[in-house]
């Protein structure tokens, strides 16, 4: 069984979890890039203008670089992402419409400075045409 680690980090919080679970599971890695990468201010959540808050809450598609290759050959997946709105950012969501889930086992892991991860997963399902979902 072949298993990814894919992951979004907006400041570095998730990346370093999810090196560490790839290093674990003896995973590979990949990381979730928005082709107009988020400034400091795009990620200020207290302003009401910043660009994390118009995304969400317009329910935007943030358009993502590059691609899993092979991604029809991985068994396990892990999604990594910081919490935004209780939920994935909507980067996450863009990557996983981008693929076929079907016959794939997905755990959904997340970091946050204060929530937790509530409904975080079911919220992603629609993204993930066919998936396999599991809790561990």
């Amino acid at each position: 069984m072949k298993t990814l680690v894919v992951f979004f980090s907006a400041e570095g919080t998730t990346a370093k979890v999810a090196k560490k679970l790839a290093e674990i599971k003896s995973a590979d890695l990949f990381e979730i890039v928005p082709e107009q990468p988020y400034s400091e201010a795009d990620l200020r959540w207290i302003n009401p203008l910043a660009r994390c808050n118009k995304e969400k809450l317009g329910k935007k598609d943030v358009p993502v670089t590059g691609k899993v290759q092979n991604f029809a050959e991985y068994d396990n997946i892990y999604i990594g992402f910081p919490i935004w709105y209780g939920s994935a950012p909507n980067v996450v969501n863009t990557f996983c419409k981008a693929y076929d889930w079907s016959g794939k086992k997905v755990y959904a892991f997340a970091t946050s400075g204060g929530s937790g991860i509530g409904k975080t997963a079911e919220k992603l399902r629609p993204y993930l045409s066919g998936v396999e979902t599991s809790r561990s």
